[in-house]
């Protein structure tokens, strides 16, 4: 039965994995620069493979989803680790474009068996009805605070070692969030109309709802949004941000380069959606999910477009990143909490998992249009104003949504 306490075992070691999976996961923007120069590479080379690895991440998450529902949370999630670091340490002896992005596509599977679909789909069944929406959020404030350092230990270890032992590092460190298995249950609590519902039949009674393609489709520009920004965002700002004082406040902190800005800027945006996240599920209980999502794009929309039109110097990138990350994985809890109030908890994963697919087509075409238009233009301006255009188009898409449990098919009468 679903807890009545907020903070339970599941709670707590699902958001510890989560934590682990998105600090790595949050730091590979930091390598654009180092890959590139090293192997004299042009960027879209290894923007592709963050793009193909974001576009297996959205595939997988269904298959993952649907795998934690029929052989149980924690063989998921083994699989997903033991292919998440087993991607990492190979990509570290990848010498060429295609097997990189080849590799990739174990990296982006590895993601979907430690992240959001599997681990959300655990937290929102084992909490009450009543904490369901905030449990939500701070898991997903926890991802957060994994970017919040994963940038820059990535920066950091890079000042060491060669990027190539940076990411055995890495292969290392994910296989720890096995440690926190034994904190997680089993249990998959849902009502017996549920119970007795197929995977097939909640399927079908999804994709023929309006609603769920409209969520479908709306979640396309936040994987857009944070696929490139996440990706490209420390080298724009290292080659567009204009110099740091050195006698001003940043210097004084030690940032004295746009690359360790860049840096810094990825970890702001973590450390102000960690209150961001929080705030959406506690929001998400109290208020209609569909009008807080529109409202979050909206906002988004308006910050990314006074963003490119004014200068961009360190107090822009800085208020930029808080702006943004309040912002940043807020539309997580909603979506997801929105899935299970309108199709119920029994297929959530899976259910989430399709959704989170839109999520990832938009993350790589973020991530690879980056990289191709800043090789065919020499800046990042014009796909920076695609997202400003899809993220419009998001807040828009959500308003029709009907917010309202979903009618299950009548019971069969048992003979």
């Amino acid at each position: 039965m679903p807890s009545s306490r907020l903070f339970t075992p599941i709670l707590i070691g699902g958001s510890l994995i989560l934590l682990i999976n998105f600090a790595l996961r949050a730091s590979f923007g930091v390598f654009q620069i180092p890959i590139a120069a090293d192997f004299g590479w042009p960027r879209a080379e290894f923007s592709l493979a963050i793009a193909i690895q974001n576009l297996a991440w959205g595939i997988g998450q269904p298959i993952f989803g649907a795998l934690a529902e029929r052989w149980g949370d924690r063989w998921a999630i083994i699989l997903g680790a033991i292919l998440y670091s087993a991607g990492l340490i190979l990509t570290a002896f990848a010498t060429s474009p295609a097997t990189m992005q080849l590799l990739e596509v174990m990296v982006g599977f590895g993601i979907a068996g430690t992240g959001f679909g599997v681990i959300l789909a655990v937290v929102g069944r084992a909490a009450s009805d009543e904490n369901r929406s905030l449990a939500l959020g701070i898991a997903t404030a926890a991802g957060s605070a994994g970017q919040v350092f994963g940038a820059p230990l990535a920066e950091v270890l890079l000042g060491f070692y060669s990027w190539q032992m940076v990411f055995v590092i890495f292969g290392v460190i994910v296989l720890a969030c096995m440690a926190f298995l034994p904190m997680l249950g089993d249990g998959k609590p849902a009502s017996r109309h549920e119970l007795e519902e197929s995977l097939g039949s909640v399927l079908g009674r999804a994709f023929r709802d309006p609603s769920f393609l409209m969520i479908f489709v709306g979640f396309f520009s936040c994987g857009y949004q944070l696929g490139f920004i996440t990706a490209h965002f420390p080298a724009m700002i290292t080659e567009m941000c204009g110099p740091i004082n050195p006698m001003g406040t940043l210097a004084s902190i030690g940032i004295t380069t746009t690359s360790a800005l860049g840096a810094v800027a990825i970890s702001l945006i973590g450390l102000a959606n960690i209150a961001g996240s929080i705030m959406a599920g506690w929001l998400g209980k109290r208020y209609t999910k569909k009008y807080l999502l529109a409202g979050i794009y909206t906002l988004r929309t308006i910050a990314a477009a006074a963003f490119i039109l004014l200068p961009i110097t360190p107090a822009s990138v800085v208020i930029f990143s808080l702006v943004m990350g309040a912002l940043w994985l807020a539309t997580v809890p909603l979506t997801s909490g929105l899935i299970a109030y309108i199709y119920g908890l029994r297929y959530m994963g899976t259910l989430y998992g399709f959704v989170f697919l839109s999520h990832q087509i938009g993350s790589f075409l973020g991530v690879w249009l980056g990289g191709k238009l800043y090789d065919l233009h020499g800046d990042y301006t014009m796909v920076w104003w695609v997202g400003v255009g899809v993220g419009a188009l998001s807040a828009l898409i959500h308003l029709p949504v009907r917010e309202a449990p979903s009618r299950l098919p009548a019971a069969v009468p048992a003979v």
